[in-house]
C-alpha cells in the first residue's frame, strides 16, 4: 500500500498513545508494522534525505494533534494520550483528520495564528489546511517543483532563441561550474573546436588535463529527436580521437534507439537531453539565480533542556 497521508495516520497516532506515554520513534517503527508498509515505503526519504516520508508524516499528525489538545509533549521524543484524547478515541471515531479538528477550539486558533496575513497569502496558507493528503512540508516542495518546472521551460526556450556560439559558451559555463575543464581560458579553447572530425569540444575532466571528455552538442527544436545514426557517428568519431569518454548534449530528446545504442557501445558515452540540461542549469546557477531563500527552522531541543 502507498504510504498514508499524514491525515490518515491520525487517529493510528493517538491510538498509539492510549496505554500511556510512549516514544515518537517506536511509534513510527509500530505504525509501519500494523500497516503492514513495504520495506521500500518505510526506507523512502524526502529529498532532504535526513528523514523518511512516512516518519515525517507521522510527526505531523502528532503535531497537530497536539495542537489541538489530544495529545501533549511531555519530553523531547515523546508524546502521550490528554483526558480530551481518551474522550476521542472512545467515541470510536471512523476518521481523525483537520475537519475533525476543527471542533476544537485550541485547532482553531492554531490554524488562525497560522494562517495569519492579507490577501492571497492568506488563503495560500488556508489552502494547506484543506488539502487532504499533503503536510506543510509536502506542499512547498510541490511548489517548488512547479516553480522549478516553469524555469526550466524558460531556459530551453530562451536556449533555443539564442545563437549557436551562445549554446557553446553555456555549456562551456555548465561544466565549469560543475568542475571540469581547469580554467576558464584553458577550457574556452578546449571547446573551440567546432566540428573538428565530428566532434564540437573537448574539456579536461580534470585541473591537470590528465583526462579529457569529448562533446557534441546539438540545439534542436523539440520534437526534433537524436537517433540512433547520430550516436554511432559520434562513437567513430572518439574512436579515431582514441578517446574513451564522450558527452552527447541536446536541447531536444534521444530516441529510445539512441539510447540503447549509447548504453551497449563499448566508450562511455553520457547522454543529456533538453530536460536534464535544465535541470542543471538550474542545479549549478547557471542562466538563473536565487530570487528568494525560505529558511524552514523547529524548536531547538537541546536549548530548552
Amino acid at each position: 500500500m502507498p504510504v498514508p497521508d499524514y491525515q490518515s495516520l491520525m487517529i493510528h497516532v493517538l491510538s498509539a498513545a492510549a496505554g500511556g506515554e510512549v516514544r515518537i520513534g517506536e511509534t513510527v517503527e509500530r505504525l509501519a508494522d500494523k500497516l503492514s508498509l513495504e520495506p521500500e515505503e518505510r526506507a523512502e526519504l524526502l529529498p532532504s534525505g535526513k528523514q523518511t516520508l512516512f516518519a515525517n508524516r507521522v510527526h505531523w499528525a502528532k503535531t497537530y494533534l497536539s495542537k489541538a489538545g489530544l495529545l501533549e509533549l511531555p519530553r523531547r521524543g515523546y508524546f502521550r494520550i490528554t483526558d480530551r484524547g481518551r474522550q476521542v478515541l472512545c467515541s470510536h471515531p471512523q476518521r481523525i483528520d483537520n475537519t475533525f479538528l476543527n471542533q476544537f477550539p485550541e485547532f482553531r486558533q492554531f490554524k488562525e495564528k497560522s494562517t495569519q496575513g492579507s490577501g492571497q497569502e492568506q488563503s495560500d496558507a488556508e489552502a494547506v489546511f484543506e488539502k487532504t493528503h499533503e503536510t506543510p512540508d509536502e506542499v512547498m516542495r510541490t511548489a517548488h517543483k512547479q516553480i522549478e518546472s516553469a524555469l526550466a521551460q524558460d531556459l530551453l526556450d530562451r536556449i533555443h532563441t539564442s545563437p549557436p556560439a551562445f549554446f557553446e559558451r553555456l555549456i562551456l559555463g555548465l561544466l565549469l561550474r560543475m568542475g571540469y575543464g581547469g580554467s576558464t581560458t584553458d577550457a574556452g579553447r578546449a571547446l573551440g573546436k567546432s566540428g573538428d572530425d565530428g566532434v564540437d569540444g573537448v574539456i579536461d575532466q580534470d585541473a591537470l588535463g590528465l583526462d579529457r571528455v569529448y562533446i557534441q552538442a546539438k540545439r534542436y527544436a523539440e520534437g526534433n529527436n537524436i537517433g540512433a545514426g547520430a550516436i554511432r557517428d559520434f562513437f567513430g568519431s572518439l574512436d579515431r580521437h582514441k578517446a574513451s569518454k564522450g558527452l552527447f548534449v541536446t536541447t531536444s530528446s534521444f530516441s529510445p534507439s539512441a539510447k540503447e545504442t549509447a548504453e551497449f557501445l563499448s566508450k562511455r558515452i553520457v547522454l543529456i537531453d533538453g530536460q536534464q540540461l535544465a535541470r542543471l542549469m538550474i542545479r549549478y546557477d547557471v542562466g538563473c539565480r536565487i530570487e528568494e531563500i525560505l529558511h524552514i527552522k523547529k524548536i531547538d531541543e537541546d536549548f530548552f533542556e
